[in-house]
């Protein structure tokens, strides 16, 4: 990473684009194939980007199309995705001994989207640690299912590729062509997967505040309540937003969908909630379904485009503009409203620049869903709610689809590929890496002018 010149904020997509590549040559090969055909070029550039940007959208299926060396280059893919090129960059260097000078450091800080250099490389460590620890159990507990259901070692392949794509929230499988609707009936599975979709999600910061603060609170003989109120304010913001969108998700989806026979309208009680839960989860950047989404009600989509626009929470698996983000720009708008002259969250302020970065994530993530949508609308003359949907959960890295993933034509494929790209790697880096003039404005300070809104 040392010799690399390029900015933090240049390299970042740049690697992405370059593992994409890789893994698109890898895919064409024969070999990378059932039928020993190789793919057409889009087919695979298509498949590495959603493996490399953790969506799941997919132009064929996954379990029959690859052959088990085409599946075990998408599972690294997804992988290296998840974690993050430079994160899996740094830990290799890590393992290889080889010294970090302050950029390596600075590079990987602004991958991980952590402001510390002190005791970085510990963190990067805990992360890896933490990753396989998690994917492992995971594995382990699908096996408990899938090793009966498929064989030995189908079983076992679909456990470690199950857990790594749910804790990667990368919503892809290799046991049939309808995710989780064959399997909705095993409440471990359903269970296990939810769960590891949102330990991905909650972000890695979040895991070490709670480990941390259980660890202390134990050897000081804390109350729970004493060791939630000790946790750093970002982990209780994320904890707090992260329930409130999956209840109310929950609740949403069950009422919207409870007399749909086509969803969940004909299943009995404890299920309806169940897969409304799962599908709250889910839209929350995970990809996998357990009812058809094309046959989810409008208000369901209304619904899923809030919940997969949101995402993830910071410095995890997940994609959106993140839980943080959606809170502080809410939080802004309610101390304005409320005439308030600094942004309070749990007795903390929040600076005027963080304000600012969370504002502009979210203006030029709206801004790239109306033109992505709009342009998939043109080229592939679909609706709005399919075009919409497609769109937020590609940007969002998502994965759910109502069914027109595999009918798009080249444009509506290329848009898709676009989107999932920006998604990844995050709208607001890809307008920094064009900006050319960043920063000589700050060098001029102008005069106040005066201008009316509202």
């Amino acid at each position: 990473m040392s010799r690399i010149r390029l900015s933090p904020v240049q390299f970042i997509p740049v690697s992405f684009l370059l593992i994409i590549v890789l893994g698109t040559l890898l895919l064409m090969l024969p070999i990378s194939t059932a039928d020993g055909v190789a793919p057409d070029i889009l087919t695979a550039l298509f498949t590495s980007t959603t493996s490399v940007c953790v969506t799941g959208l997919v132009v064929v299926d996954t379990y029959a199309y690859w052959s088990t060396f085409g599946q075990s280059v998408i599972l690294m893919l997804i992988q290296v995705g998840g974690l993050g090129v430079v994160t899996v960059g740094a830990m290799i260097m890590l393992v290889g001994k080889r010294k970090f000078n302050f950029g390596d450091r600075k590079l990987l800080g602004d991958a991980l989207n952590v402001e510390k250099n002190r005791g970085l490389l510990r963190f990067l460590v805990r992360i890896f640690k933490g990753t396989f620890l998690v994917e492992g159990i995971g594995a382990a507990l699908y096996a408990v299912d899938l090793i009966p259901r498929l064989g030995p070692v189908k079983g076992i392949w679909a456990s470690i590729f199950h857990s790594v794509s749910a804790f990667c929230n990368a919503g892809m499988d290799v046991v049939g062509p309808d995710s989780m609707i064959s399997l909705r009936e095993s409440g471990l599975l359903m269970f296990v997967t939810m769960a590891l979709i949102v330990m991905g999600g909650l972000g890695f910061v979040v895991w070490f505040d709670i480990y941390d603060g259980i660890k202390d609170g134990i050897g000081n003989g804390l109350s729970v309540r004493n060791i939630v109120k000790r946790l750093p304010v970002h982990s209780k913001i994320v904890l707090s937003v992260t329930i409130i969108l999956l209840l109310g998700g929950t609740l949403a989806v069950l009422g919207a969908e409870y007399n749909n026979p086509e969803t969940i309208g004909g299943m009995s009680l404890p299920d309806k909630i169940i897969n409304s839960l799962f599908q709250s989860v889910t839209f929350r950047t995970a990809g996998f379904a357990s009812v058809p989404q094309n046959s989810l009600t409008e208000i369901t989509c209304m619904i899923g485009y809030v919940l997969m626009f949101i995402g993830g929470s910071p410095v995890g698996t997940a994609g959106g503009v993140k839980t943080v983000t959606a809170f502080l720009v809410f939080m802004n708008t309610r101390s304005y409203i409320r005439g308030s002259r600094e942004n309070v969250i749990f007795n903390r302020s929040v600076s005027s620049e963080i304000m600012r970065k969370a504002s502009a994530v979210v203006t030029v993530s709206l801004t790239v869903v109306v033109f992505m949508t709009t342009l998939l609308m043109i080229f592939t003359g679909n609706t709005l709610t399919d075009s919409l949907y497609e769109v937020v959960s590609a940007l969002a890295t998502v994965g759910l689809s109502r069914g027109l993933t595999p009918e798009l034509n080249t444009a509506g494929r290329i848009i898709i590929i676009i989107s999932m790209y920006l998604g990844r790697i995050g709208p607001i880096s890809m307008a920094i890496f064009f900006a050319k003039g960043a920063g000589k404005l700050n060098r001029i300070k102008h005069a106040e002018g005066k201008f009316y809104v509202g």
